[in-house]
């Protein structure tokens, strides 16, 4: 089937005229849904006028927050496909894949020209820079963006192509268990995750909408971008994801909602943020990319209400196809407690089941994969058939998450495949070690790994972050995770640390943790 998103986009634009669809905070501009209609036609137009870019060309985006709003989504009116790059990624990471996928354009901050690697590299492989802020001088193959869309047409793009076969998009997978590989996105799987987004009971989306995106939007955050723009609501924007600034866009804006992943709201507890700012706007507070401490979470609770929803997608599978809502996070009974560990129900038109590893699926309350298919999953990664091969069976996604379904329906996770940890013949799953960890006042955050042992194979290890002022020792807390969990699962060493290695997005890197004990072994496992 054929479609034309330009012409969806202007039924938009047309029906909301100058309600306020986009703010940049930290550069202070808004843009009503009229007029991003029609600066976003002036780019995709920009883009085949003036550089050629047409259906099969590849163009990337190195931006950060307040800039890449205005090329997230809107520039699938065109015919060129875009490349997320992670601004935070490192520069040998974002040299790897723009050589994957070698796009003609690319959009930059003006700051990595002033770091002569990238000026070089990308001009090295003859890709036309466009940099978003005047240029301090003139470069060869530089560009200045708002040069160069003055004088450009706003008129409609009418391109149309096949609706589940055109490549819109290129991502990169987050590489918690090595280096990522790249999916590919139709325009069925956006506008399938959009519908799966608004279809929850909760209506979690409508033209009230404040939200606010603090995380990269080239990551998990851009999930929210479209079904905010098509309920009429407002997406805002910041770049900068520490705790004092989100505060300070909440109050300043009465921002109605935002995704944050668990680490910046465990130290927004700690630093204490909700007694120095006016955070009452807030009605809903999105949580994902991370497992949330359960203790935690009831902390959380506690100071700012019952406003939390944990979401749960993949790169695979585009956001949101798993919702923990805001009535699953009362808690009135144990059983209530337990709930709100799950990650949640699959959302409409989401078909979700736990499989062993011959691809049967699990009985109730069985272990085993997380297999996922909707309209919403990608077919495959590019360039990589036998990863793809791996990776899916029948239209399902295999997580690589291990967990199992209950029998109401809610979707259980006790860790990442790669992650399970084998001590004395014993299945020992990270994440539940580190949620009785983290339930400990001292605890900000840990990542628990099984390191080399003589005897066991073996040995549950854990690596801690206390808050800041708190005092415990290893003895104490290895005592304390023992009685909640058991002898068996809990820790054998501990080691305090400052910070823990973190993605970009901020997942906790354990196979950073585990790769400095497990160096000079011929296995990794034992």
């Amino acid at each position: 089937m054929k479609v034309n998103f330009g012409r969806l986009m202007l039924q938009q634009a047309k029906h909301w005229q100058d309600r306020i669809a986009l703010v940049n905070i930290e550069r202070n501009r808004s843009f009503t849904f009229k007029e991003l209609h029609l600066l976003t036609n002036r780019i995709c137009n920009m883009m085949k006028n003036q550089f050629g870019l047409t259906a099969g060309d590849v163009f990337a985006c190195l931006l950060e927050n307040d800039n890449n709003s205005l090329f997230t989504h809107w520039m699938w009116k065109g015919e060129a496909s875009a490349v997320w790059l992670n601004y935070r990624d490192s520069f040998e990471e974002h040299m790897y894949q723009i050589d994957y996928l070698s796009p003609k354009v690319i959009f930059v901050e003006r700051v990595l020209l002033s770091k002569s690697e990238y000026y070089e590299a990308l001009r090295a492989r003859g890709i036309e820079i466009i940099v978003m802020d005047q240029p301090a001088s003139e470069q060869n193959g530089v560009h200045y963006f708002w040069d160069l869309i003055r004088g450009e047409s706003d008129a409609e793009t009418n391109v149309e192509y096949e609706l589940d076969e055109h490549i819109v998009l290129y991502r990169f997978t987050g590489g918690t268990t090595g280096r990522g590989k790249c999916a590919m996105y139709t325009l069925k799987n956006m506008m399938a995750a959009v519908s799966q987004s608004i279809s929850h009971p909760e209506n979690l989306f409508d033209n009230h909408m404040k939200l606010l995106h603090v995380a990269p939007l080239s990551h998990g955050t851009a999930l929210f971008v479209l079904p905010v723009y098509f309920k009429g609501g407002t997406n805002y924007t910041i770049n900068l994801p520490n705790p004092e600034h989100l505060c300070e866009a909440i109050q300043d804006h009465q921002l109605t909602s935002a995704f944050v992943v668990p680490t910046l709201l465990y130290r927004l507890l700690d630093l204490g943020l909700e007694k120095k700012y006016n955070l009452t706007s807030l009605n809903k507070v999105f949580y994902g990319a991370a497992p949330m401490s359960p203790a935690k979470l009831e902390s959380l609770q506690n100071k700012l209400g019952n406003i939390f929803i944990q979401v749960y997608g993949s790169t695979e599978a585009w956001p949101l196809v798993m919702v923990l809502g805001k009535k699953d996070h009362v808690i009135e009974t144990e059983q209530d407690r337990k709930r709100i560990s799950s990650t949640g129900r699959p959302l409409c038109g989401v078909e979700m089941g736990i499989f062993d590893e011959e691809g049967n699926e699990v009985p109730v309350g069985g272990i085993g994969e997380i297999w996922i298919r909707s309209e919403s999953v990608i077919k495959g990664y590019y360039k990589a058939p036998e990863e793809t091969d791996a990776g899916f069976s029948n239209g399902f996604w295999k997580s690589g998450d291990m967990g199992f379904v209950d029998a109401d329906g809610y979707f259980y996770i006790v860790d990442r495949k790669k992650d399970m940890i084998i001590t004395g013949g014993f299945n020992v799953y990270a994440i539940e070690v580190e949620n009785a960890l983290n339930a400990n006042p001292a605890v900000q955050q840990s990542a628990v790994v099984g390191i080399p042992h003589e005897e066991w194979g073996e040995a549950v290890h854990a690596e801690v972050v206390i808050n800041e002022g708190m005092k415990i020792t290893k003895e104490e807390l290895i005592e304390f995770t023992l009685q909640k969990i058991g002898k068996y699962k809990a820790p054998k060493s501990v080691r305090f640390v400052d910070e823990l290695p973190t993605t970009a997005v901020g997942k906790i890197l354990r196979r950073s943790v585990r790769e400095r004990y497990w160096q000079g072994q011929t296995r990794k496992v034992h």
